[in-house]
């Protein structure tokens, strides 16, 4: 028997649930679960990392320890990552 055949969930499509993200510590989550609990606000964001979240210059705001929604779920905070359309667009330049 194969293994698509004795599961119906494809694991590369799959996602951590609230009850996952709120249950788990950060340190025994994978590391693309925890960045997706962080990007949905379900888990506390950590270092000392700052991003400007307004327009103003006195905007900028130290995300460390707080539960800031990344920018592809409806938050402020905008998405840098490497798969990001906004990173992809700056390297065809």
């Amino acid at each position: 028997m194969k293994m698509n055949e004795v599961t119906d969930i494809d694991l590369l499509d799959a996602s951590p649930t609230r009850s996952y993200c709120t249950t788990t510590p950060k340190d025994q989550m994978s590391a693309s679960w925890a960045a997706s609990c962080k990007s949905r606000a379900l888990v506390t964001r950590d270092g000392k990392k700052s991003h400007k979240l307004g327009p103003k210059k006195s905007s900028r705001v130290t995300v460390g320890g707080k539960k800031i929604k990344g920018a592809a779920h409806g938050g402020p905070l905008p998405d840098y990552g490497s798969g990001s359309k906004s990173a992809s667009k700056k390297k065809k330049k």
